[in-house]
């Protein structure tokens, strides 16, 4: 699988541009701020969408518009096939497949399957739980698109909940009308989050041996890198050779609900399902997080989505079905050596997109087409497409074009 064009309008700092993109390593280079990782984050947005830097959708809308649009163009083998999704912060987002009619953009999960790893990932080891459970997510969603639907149930019936015992606690009375009504969402919130969970565990259980080899190749193995899964479901937690059924599952969630059935209803909150739920990571015999070091953490971090990538190709039997790998930023954090083994761990991707801010962070030996970034007047944009590095170098000792307006921001500004 492989993107041949993206279009973007109105998307953070592009007001307009259109990409080309080859099968390959493609580098997107150019000085920090002027826009690459916003290249990056469109990309992953057609497979997962949504945004790896913020928690919603208004940022991705360009100051003064009231909507984004992302188009692609895929290729599977001999098929292609476009997808454009209208990003509405506050509205549902739509998606045209084809050019077809515009739909509910969950229409579109599995078109497009991407991973994308950034410097913001060392979240996924030393930040809060909701991030690893975002990780596992994205993952099984691509794995299983319909899984979507039992997140989506899972997050409505959740809300329903909650808002039954709150109402219960504040009004100080609860009644036979509040005990026949949370039955019917305790068996709602069960099923749904089994299957959460069962597809959770399903793909920790594929993940847990590409992580340890990918970090091992990464940092020279001197620490074996785990996992497991903490869960408010005693069955769920831990590391499963056999993962549960979804019946049972959904039976010991309903337990569960049940021994807390006090609790929640003096705390007005739901304590039980995957909503609570996280990914413990370990290195060695101690957990990464607050133990492991910058570059122990940053290595895992890489190495979980370099495993969620493996996980990917594997879980499709068709050797087409490949995801694009995104690197955004991830050489200037490696040296000279480790540069090299990355480039050999991924080399056998159909399409690999990387960002760098200088030709210096660019592996040598790796063939690639070059993209120039630059941005003029606040507004970002693409230029040639370059395959000889010594012209690109030359460019960049010119700053890429030194006009007037254009604009090299700082190592401190952000994409």
């Amino acid at each position: 699988m492989y993107l041949s064009h993206l279009s973007l309008t109105n998307y953070r700092s592009y007001e307009q541009a259109e990409l080309e993109f080859k099968p390959g390593p493609n580098i997107l280079i150019g000085a920090n701020g002027v826009g690459k990782t916003n290249i990056a984050e469109a990309i992953n947005y057609l497979a997962v969408q949504h945004s790896h830097r913020v928690s919603n959708d208004h940022p991705l809308v360009r100051i003064g518009a009231t909507q984004a649009l992302t188009r692609g163009r895929i290729h599977r083998g001999e098929q292609a096939i476009s997808i454009e999704y209208e990003i509405n912060p506050g509205k549902s987002n739509r998606v045209a497949i084809n050019r077809g009619a515009p739909q509910p953009a969950r229409q579109a999960y599995g078109i497009f399957k991407a991973v994308l790893f950034a410097p913001e990932d060392i979240e996924l080891v030393v930040g809060q739980p909701d991030i690893r459970r975002r990780f596992m997510d994205d993952l099984i969603v691509q794995m299983r698109p319909a899984l979507g639907d039992a997140r989506r149930d899972f997050d409505r019936v959740l809300r329903q909940r909650n808002a039954l015992l709150k109402s219960g606690r504040n009004s100080g009375t609860w009644t036979e009308e509040h005990e026949t009504t949370l039955a019917v969402w305790n068996e709602h919130l069960s099923r749904a989050a089994a299957r959460l969970i069962n597809g959770r565990l399903h793909a920790l259980r594929l993940l847990a041996a590409p992580t340890s080899k990918a970090y091992a190749e990464l940092s020279n193995g001197n620490k074996p890198a785990g996992f497991a899964y903490q869960s408010t479901v005693q069955l769920a937690t831990g590391q499963h050779a056999e993962v549960p059924d979804e019946s049972q599952l959904y039976q010991a969630i309903l337990d569960e609900l049940e021994n807390s059935y006090r609790s929640e209803r003096d705390r007005g909150v739901t304590l039980v399902g995957p909503h609570r739920d996280d990914l413990v990571i370990t290195l060695g015999p101690a957990l990464a997080k607050g133990f492991a070091s910058h570059g122990e953490t940053w290595s895992l971090a890489l190495a979980l989505r370099l495993a969620a990538y493996r996980v990917l190709v594997e879980d499709d039997p068709d050797p087409r079905g490949k995801p694009v790998l995104i690197l955004d930023d991830v050489f200037a954090e490696l040296d000279a050596a480790r540069r090299s083994r990355l480039v050999d761990m991924t080399r056998d991707a159909e399409q690999l997109i990387i960002t760098a801010a200088v030709t210096a962070d660019i592996p040598e030996g790796l063939h690639a087409t070059h993209i120039p970034v630059q941005m003029r007047d606040g507004i970002s944009s693409p230029g040639e497409h370059l395959t000889d590095l010594e012209t690109l170098k030359l460019l960049e000792a010119n700053q890429f074009e030194d006009a007037e307006g254009s604009r090299f921001l700082d190592e401190g500004e952000h994409d």
